[in-house]
């Protein structure tokens, strides 16, 4: 997923994790499959079962793990309250996410293992969001144990 040439510029520390993991828990999860078989699903299917509230953000699916999901991260109504917003999306796809986690008051833009995006990590950190790059949002809930 990530551009060969490109090396994540933003580096959590284990703190940073722990704190996002233990005090956030509704999860947007973009790029979000409906395919059990999927890096998403799996992802999202553990995290939702690990107590977390999932989002799914899919441009055609209705509903993913038993919740309804949303086009894109504007359509979600603002009650339901996204505090991370997940990204399973091409690197190139990145900065529009970041954009819509900025304009819907996310806290966090996490991006996945493999997914890159320098600029749009900048740009979400810029406004004033926790950036987490280049990790599995489920191993490192898994690493907290």
């Amino acid at each position: 997923m990530s551009n060969d040439c490109e090396l994540p510029r933003h580096h959590s520390t284990p703190a940073e994790l722990r704190e996002i993991l233990t005090r956030y828990r509704t999860v947007a999860v973009v790029g979000l499959s409906a395919d059990e078989t999927r890096p998403s699903y799996r992802v999202a299917d553990y995290l939702q079962r690990a107590g977390y509230r999932i989002v799914p953000i899919h441009p055609s699916a209705e509903s993913i793990l038993g919740e309804k999901a949303y086009p894109n991260l504007r359509a979600v109504p603002a009650s339901v309250g996204v505090e991370i917003v997940d990204v399973f999306r091409r690197p190139d796809a990145v900065m529009e996410h970041a954009e819509e986690a900025i304009a819907i008051g996310a806290s966090v833009l996490w991006l996945q293992e493999g997914v890159i995006n320098n600029a749009a990590a900048d740009r979400a950190k810029a406004a004033g969001l926790q950036v987490v790059m280049n990790l599995c949002m489920l191993k490192e809930h898994r690493a907290l144990a």
